[in-house]
């Protein structure tokens, strides 16, 4: 899901544009680039985990260097995500792919479980530096350039003011169950973001399970053309016949592996993160229940 882009259908917020509205003679002035690659796997007494390698380059004049590269793992990418939604509880940070996506991906396609996950992160993190507020979230920086002990010790430190502000009115936003009366614009979109999550919700489950069946499917059929080839031997009369049937067999495992292999990579991790986002959304509206609530009795206080 492309945060820059707006389809038709859906209803925007004009104040969730402010900073996203882009003049087409505006020149490319990107200067930050991360990169994440090279997963490593790392085993200890107590676990097992994944670390991510992040190349970092840019031209910013607030870094030490043009180049950094650090190792990370998911529960660092965890940490920064819930710093920024601290220190910038009105924004919308980008999702995170969830610990587990999809338990049979986990257990038997390790690689391309770790692959879907990299390329998340990757996106992530690119996400982040795009922003034009989130880029310069201190925490992100350290992110990118800290080594590892040095990392270890800004995570053990305690929330600033900053962060401490950001805590609470996530906490009772969270918290709110709404308000009686909403803006009519308001309430529309709210409208539409639960009949969306619901029907993303749907097909997230339904992409899912058909993935599922279709490994089922896979496993099943890879075991027939072997069968048919040792059965050839022992059948003359009938041997090309059962050779054409393997052959045919193993002309449908490649097929239905090329379609699983697009079901993973273009569709499974896009749907998910519509469900992501939609979560973030319901979110926001109570975020904004909240201000709205707040408002009414501000103007109930200063009245006479």
């Amino acid at each position: 899901m492309d945060m820059n882009s707006f389809s038709p259908l859906m209803p925007t917020s004009p104040l969730s544009m402010i900073n996203q509205v882009k003049f087409e003679d505006e020149p490319d002035l990107k200067d930050l680039f991360i990169t994440v690659d090279e997963p490593e796997s790392h085993v200890t007494t107590i676990e097992t985990f994944i670390t991510y390698r992040i190349i970092t380059k840019t031209s910013r004049g607030e870094f030490d260097s043009s180049e950094f590269e650090v190792r990370r793992r998911y529960q660092d990418f965890l940490w920064l995500k819930e710093k920024l939604e601290e220190a910038h509880p009105t924004l919308i940070i980008p999702p995170l792919p969830e610990k587990f996506i999809v338990k049979g991906m986990v257990e038997r396609f390790n690689d391309d479980f770790i692959e879907t996950r990299r390329k998340a992160l990757h996106k992530f993190l690119n996400r982040i530096a795009d922003h034009p507020t989130l880029t310069f979230n201190e925490d992100f920086k350290i992110f990118l350039t800290a080594e590892a002990w040095e990392f270890s010790s800004h995570k053990k430190q305690g929330p600033g003011l900053l962060s401490r502000m950001g805590q609470s009115v996530r906490a009772v936003a969270l918290s709110m169950r709404g308000v009686k009366s909403r803006p009519e614009e308001f309430m529309e979109m709210n409208n539409f973001i639960e009949i969306f999550s619901q029907k993303i919700n749907l097909i997230d489950k339904i992409s899912q399970r058909i993935y599922k069946e279709e490994r089922e499917y896979l496993d099943e059929m890879k075991e027939y053309g072997p069968i048919h080839i040792l059965w050839s031997a022992s059948e003359e009369d009938l041997a090309d016949t059962l050779k054409s049937v393997a052959s045919c067999v193993d002309k449908c495992c490649k097929a239905t592996e090329k379609q699983m292999s697009g079901l993973s990579e273009a569709l499974l991790p896009v749907v998910h993160e519509y469900v992501l986002y939609s979560e973030i959304d319901f979110t926001f509206f109570h975020f904004q229940d909240r201000a709205q609530d707040e408002r009414k009795r501000f103007k109930f206080k200063k009245q006479p």
